[in-house]
């Protein structure tokens, strides 16, 4: 009997040895589509100090798509005892439709124990599917549709005690300043990427103590579980919404008394046990959220500079900093079967080096009271290092002390500008403001409607195809851009008084066209008839344009 009760074990999972057996594997998911979350039970016995330690047991799904590609998925710990029965689960997005094969490994180091070969059947879903890099102007989902994000920092819920000096009642509000509310909010307003972070008061799913926001119970659990559940809320919400998420992933609890290894920032950068502690943290959170299409971007730090820069007696030499993420992207590419795109931020002062890591897809920064140097920004980072480039924050004022009530159209009418400043400069993402709480108070976040409805217009006339044209308008700022047959033109009038120049748009002197002129804030378009042609423009005489207001002219050739 013990003879042939071993050899039942040594079928079921597929390998020798008795270091680990596979007890039962379940396809949670009834109707596997393509893009759609695909959720299997896998329970065993093994033995393990920690299971969040891949250095102590790891499981991972080793897959077989249709096409014939190889792809190895993560898996996460949920629930059970270390010699006993263990749940852990497997959440996986096929990217393909048809048959599949898979089998799970578990790795205790050296040690490699398989399951049975299993299949499932992938049908056809319409999702467009993830996101990835196409170009300067624009990113791509795996089906070739081309997207722009009209987005926002909405970077985490209410707080149970906010540090702003006069808007703290209205930040504290948690009726509405929820996910809950702020992402449809969002979305119903034309909004479709948003920016939010894993930190001490939010989404902090390896602490302990999450500070400040009684959303969250403390947990002596090496993964917090009333913060693991507001993410998976957060990336199903999202997807409903057809939201994508640049998920901000912060340091997590690094500290030496938050259960880490290292005493000072410089540690977390250089110490092995450091990144081995983060890499563990990177692997849980691609396993267990890395399933979704909603997750657009993973960013590794909010302003690293600032970081840097912690004790300005002694900064950390940037060559830690490019180190680590040279090392951290290029980890989390490597366990990422998506291949998600990746970033990092900084406040203002760049890091010799930061810019230029190969596995470190797009580069970003963050503008405030200088909101007119964005186009230029832009323009200059993605020539000098050939990627694309995101304004991750920007605003009119950064100093939370300050009463934004007395400069309150000084603020509106930088929210607008640096949306427009994006949709007409080579960025996949539009600047992304801050202070999201005082926009929406002020009716500011239904301005995203009239920026989408023309970035959609831009996208269907060119295919993601843009192509900047020069336009002149004298005292007005003004923006060209030619996306396939049809030409879009902004115009902004900075000065304090009303303003008819001539606007001349750069033409071939052969096509005419029609032109409409366009109201963003309430959306309405008017024909222009008085225009003009020369060999080399088409001019529009006398153009009006109140103080500080802006305009968008629609061209399209008459056929």
């Amino acid at each position: 009997m013990r003879q042939i009760s071993i050899l039942f074990f040594l079928l079921l999972t597929g390998v020798g040895g008795i270091f680990a057996q596979f007890k039962q594997i379940e396809q949670l998911t009834q109707y596997p589509v393509q893009y759609g979350k695909t959720e299997i039970a896998v329970q065993l016995t093994a033995q393990w100090k920690n299971p969040y330690l891949q250095e102590d047991v790891a499981l991972d799904m080793s897959i077989i798509t249709p096409s014939g590609k190889t792809l190895t998925l993560p898996c996460y710990y949920e629930s059970g005892e270390s010699g006993a029965i263990s749940v852990w689960k497997a959440r996986f997005a096929p990217q393909e439709t048809g048959m599949y094969k898979y089998r799970f490994k578990l790795i205790k180091g050296k040690s490699v124990k398989q399951s049975k070969e299993q299949s499932m059947e992938v049908l056809p879903s319409a999702k467009a599917g993830f996101l990835h890099l196409r170009d300067y102007w624009t990113l791509q989902f795996d089906n070739g549709q081309p997207f722009r994000g009209i987005a926002e920092n909405i970077c985490w819920e209410s707080r149970t005690r906010d540090d702003s000096r006069y808007f703290n009642g209205l930040h504290e509000r948690a009726d509405i300043y929820n996910y809950e509310y702020m992402l449809p909010e969002f979305a119903r307003n034309g909004g479709n990427f948003f920016r939010t972070w894993m930190c001490s008061w939010n989404l902090a799913i390896d602490s302990k103590h999450i500070r400040n926001n009684s959303r969250y119970s403390d947990s002596n659990e090496y993964y917090n579980p009333s913060a693991t559940a507001k993410l998976d809320r957060l990336v199903e919400l999202s997807d409903s919404l057809q939201l994508y998420i640049m998920l901000t992933l912060g340091q997590g609890a690094w500290h030496e008394r938050e259960g880490g290894f290292a005493k000072t920032s410089e540690e977390f950068f250089t110490l092995p046990k450091a990144k081995e502690r983060y890499k563990n943290r990177l692997r849980y959170i691609v396993a267990r959220w890395g399933y979704s299409t909603a997750i657009g971007m993973w960013e590794f730090f909010n302003e690293v500079d600032n970081v840097q820069f912690g004790n300005r007696n002694k900064p950390i030499p940037g060559e830690y900093i490019v180190q680590w993420h040279t090392e951290m992207s290029a980890y989390l590419k490597s366990i990422d079967p998506y291949k998600h795109i990746v970033t990092t931020s900084i406040s203002h002062r760049d890091i010799e080096g930061l810019n230029s890591i190969p596995d470190i897809d797009i580069n970003q920064k963050h503008i405030y009271n200088n909101t007119s140097v964005i186009p230029k920004t832009i323009r200059d980072y993605t020539g000098q290092f050939k990627k694309p480039y995101i304004i991750g924050e920007f605003g009119y004022e950064w100093d939370w002390s300050k009463n934004f009530n007395t400069f309150a159209e000084g603020m509106d009418i930088d929210f607008k500008r640096g949306l427009w400043y994006g949709l007409f400069s080579p960025t996949p993402v539009t600047p992304m403001s801050w202070w999201w709480e005082f926009f929406d108070n002020r009716w500011m976040t239904t301005y995203c409607r009239g920026v989408r409805a023309i970035s959609d217009q831009m996208l269907a006339a060119g295919k993601g195809s843009f192509e900047p044209i020069t336009v002149t308008a004298d005292s007005l700022q003004a923006f060209g851009l030619k996306c396939g047959e049809k030409r879009f033109v902004y115009l902004f009038n900075p000065q304090l008084s009303v303003q008819m120049p001539d606007v001349r748009i750069e033409s071939d002197g052969h096509t005419k066209y029609t032109v409409q002129c366009y109201e963003p804030t309430l959306m309405l378009y008017k024909d222009i008839k008085d225009v003009v042609f020369d060999p080399k423009n088409m001019i529009i005489r006398h153009f009006a344009l109140g103080s500080q207001k802006e305009m968008v002219l629609l061209l399209t050739p008459i056929k």
